[in-house]
């Protein structure tokens, strides 16, 4: 009996298990602390030890019992759009705040794909900005500008 591997499945899995590898390791340069008073690396290193176990168990099923499947047509327009994207965010969100650059984000983000409606687009947008305000600026507190200065607000 010949076993099936799937390409795809391990390397997804190589991929978790080098992210939560680096991870584990970026981690150790943080005080650990104890079980009762953990510092700053431990949920990091915990997080990361969990990602590369679950990489390593997709690995193993990928090698084992995977499905032979072959990769499909990479969607380059997607990949470059949503790239684009993250790199818009990373540049602008100081200068425009958080909720201009949320929104511009969310919406580049719909242009990934061909099957999506304006109107969709712009209630996706407008649930990720409000989602995104409310869980980082208001919920953890990061200091980051609702609107950047780039706006004259």
């Amino acid at each position: 009996m010949k076993h099936r591997r799937s390409f795809p499945d391990v390397l997804a899995g190589a991929v978790f298990v080098l992210i939560g590898g680096a991870f584990a390791a970026g981690s150790l340069g943080y005080e650990l602390g104890t079980p009762l008073r953990m510092g700053p690396g431990a949920f990091p290193l915990l997080m990361g030890l969990i990602v590369a176990a679950l990489g390593l168990a997709i690995v193993v099923k990928g090698l084992v019992a995977g499905e032979v499947v072959a990769f499909g047509p990479v969607p380059w327009r997607a990949v470059a759009v949503i790239v684009a994207a993250l790199i818009f965010f990373g540049f602008t969100v100081r200068g425009l705040g958080f909720v201009p650059a949320s929104a511009v984000t969310a919406l580049l983000t719909t242009l990934a794909s061909s099957r999506v409606r304006p109107l969709t687009a712009l209630a996706v947008a407008a649930g990720l900005t409000v989602a995104g305000t409310l869980i980082f600026v208001v919920g953890l507190q990061l200091r980051i500008p609702l609107v950047g200065p780039w706006l004259g607000f």
